[in-house]
């Protein structure tokens, strides 16, 4: 297979020379930019999707075989190549057999792994962070959806250039300057495949332009049915589509019948498990080639978040065709969540958001002792994590090398304790650069664009007691890697303290006897199933290591005050309380209203979903 992979990319590199000797005459003449691109397109689909089909007829699973795989990531899990585009002269993409449902899932890899679609936060280069944990035989098992992209705004071209600026800032899969050869987004010579595109829509036509124009940079394209943000309800999609069969039936049908490559869905569960099941059969029977269900309705966000039910998901791979392929969403925290809701729900891929933005490796196995012991962190009690200095450096070399076309700066090596290694360093001052001008490379490039907000998700445990790294990266400009690089260096010094440290204090330094205890009396009073502490008592780690962020339950929240009922219940609460014959107090909620309005609001959570067996709470 490894030869037949290196014979096959030889030859497609030689055609791709040949077309390029024949578009220099022809891009200096009338043809237009639009052209390029376009023609640029239909020779790496027709060469990318005939290779997965000969592969897969060979006997291969993935888009590109071991060999390959292996050669491209590199002995440290990281990317080392950029690359042309292979074209050729091969028979038009439509010519060929388009896979649909579990063949295709087959075809690239039956991944079990999936990277979720997340508004602006899987990006390019975070798809790259997450895929280089990945050991070589795990690589074509890890599937990532882009971000979520607007289909009419990415659909839509103006006469003049650059003819779409939201596309050309948010999805760059060929170099600006030169459209036959790939560059970031889709790009299988450096591992960003598979892939799947994800849109939101309500017109199929947009939707359908959309798909087109992205089609020969990825594996299939997503419907976005499962947004439940303000936002989506203004613009009429995501999950505030559901209650329009029809349109959805429409929407995924369209591109099922004319797009080149499959159509995929994901979906947030109904009300009831049957209502669930009709939505999920309507969503197949217009083509959808994979379901991915979250496990939370739509009400469930934000503090109101609470608890995905892996039984409804149970239910429809229950009722569902056994050839069917469905994704779960939902309540994973960490990689040994992801066996625990496969054997729940009978899914055949498990897909994480929150608990990735956590933690980029979720959904890499652990490492050996002894592997990676400059990055993985291992404490006397026998849990570990991946080192937060590591995974920053390891998401900043990206950046340098891929999105800015340069090599990372030279870094010293990460600091173990134990080792002999100098601490001289540690006494140096660290200066933050200042701003540069008033433009930055942030502005047109989502991979710059998101970092700020990925690193604090990352740091989130480590900024609450190092609020001055907080305050750095508050401050530092978006697009501005040598200010980046500046806070690196902070928390590269303070996770060597903190380890010289443990290691002085024989491990005493992070036991808070007093606030485990707290959790504790949480779990006794509460219940395991009502309270985020049983998550909390099983996820912590140091600050210094990676780690889920964790919300409340929603009678959690409720307790603080960070939810209040709303004017509905409390009204209704009055009105029982009237018809009672007890006494209205203003500026109270009558006597015992307190508990009242609690209860109200609790019976229209736990109208939300019938699951409340599980300790996970996030994700």
């Amino acid at each position: 297979m490894g030869f037949f992979f290196c014979f096959f990319f030889f030859f497609g590199g030689v055609a791709d020379l040949r077309l390029q000797r024949k578009l220099k005459g022809r891009f200096a003449t009338t043809t237009t930019t639009t052209e390029k691109v376009n023609l640029g397109r239909e020779k790496i689909v027709a060469l990318f999707t005939l290779g997965r089909r000969l592969l897969h007829a060979a006997g291969g699973r993935g888009g590109t075989s071991q060999a390959g795989s292996s050669f491209f990531f590199g002995s440290r899990g990281l990317y080392s190549t950029m690359a042309t585009a292979p074209t050729t002269d091969a028979p038009a993409a439509a010519t060929v057999k388009k896979l649909h449902g579990r063949e295709f899932y087959e075809s690239i890899g039956s991944p079990k792994y999936i990277l979720a679609p997340m508004v602006d936060q899987s990006e390019f280069a975070w798809r790259m962070l997450s895929r280089s944990f990945m050991p070589p035989e795990l690589q074509s098992k890890l599937l990532a959806y882009t971000p979520m992209f607007h289909a009419r705004l990415f659909s839509q071209d103006a006469p003049k250039p650059p003819y779409n600026k939201y596309r050309d800032s948010h999805f760059q899969c060929v170099l600006p300057k030169d459209p036959a050869t790939l560059w970031l987004d889709g790009n299988p010579l450096v591992g960003d495949r598979p892939l799947f595109v994800q849109f939101c829509a309500n017109d199929p036509q947009h939707l359908l332009a959309a798909a087109l124009k992205v089609a020969p940079y990825c594996d299939a394209v997503d419907l976005n049915l499962g947004c439940p943000q303000g936002i989506a309800k203004k613009g009429h999609y995501g999950s505030f589509l559901q209650e329009d069969q029809e349109l959805i039936y429409r929407l995924i049908n369209t591109l099922h019948e004319n797009l080149p490559i499959p159509v995929t869905a994901k979906i947030r569960i109904l009300e009831t498990k049957e209502k669930t099941l009709e939505y999920a059969k309507n969503v197949l029977s217009a083509g959808a080639s994979i379901l991915t269900v979250h496990g939370r309705r739509r009400e469930q966000k934000s503090h109101l978040t609470g608890v995905a039910d892996w039984e409804y998901i149970r239910y429809l791979r229950d009722n569902l065709p056994a050839e069917t392929v469905i994704f779960a969403n939902g309540n994973v925290l960490e990689h040994g969540d992801i066996e625990e809701c496969i054997a729940a729900t009978g899914a055949d891929g498990v897909m994480s958001a929150e608990g990735n933005l956590s933690n980029p490796a979720i959904f890499a196995p652990e490492p050996q002792p002894g592997a990676f012991e400059d990055e993985f962190w291992r404490g006397r009690d026998g849990k570990g994590g991946w080192r937060v200095d590591a995974v920053f450096r390891r998401y900043l070399d990206i950046l340098h090398k891929y999105v800015k076309g340069g090599e990372p700066p030279a870094r010293r090596p990460l600091f173990v304790p134990g080792k002999g290694m100098d601490t001289e360093w540690m006494k140096e001052e660290i200066v933050i650069p200042p701003k540069k001008g008033s433009k930055s490379e942030a502005f047109g490039n989502p991979n710059y664009g998101a970092l700020q907000a990925h690193m604090f998700h990352l740091l989130r445990h480590f900024v609450s007691k190092h609020h001055d790294v907080r305050d750095a990266l508050a401050r530092a400009r978006l697009g501005e890697l040598e200010q980046f690089e500046g806070i690196y260096k902070m928390v590269e010094k303070k996770v060597a303290e903190g380890l010289i440290e443990y290691e002085e204090t024989d491990g005493k330094s992070m036991e808070d006897p007093a606030e485990e205890e707290r959790l504790k009396k949480l779990v006794e009073e509460m219940g395991p199933a009502e309270t985020s502490a049983t998550a909390i008592l099983r996820c912590k780690r140091p600050w210094w290591c990676v780690q889920p962020i964790i919300r409340p339950l929603p009678k959690e929240a409720m307790a603080r005050g960070a939810i209040q009922p709303g004017k509905k219940d409390k009204k209704r609460v009055a009105e029982e309380e009237a018809n009672g014959g007890e006494k209205r107090v203003k500026g109270d909620e009558t006597k015992g209203g307190d508990a009242k309005v609690v209860e109200a609001v609790k019976e229209e959570l736990e109208k939300q979903t019938e699951f409340q067996t599980s300790e996970l709470v996030s994700g």
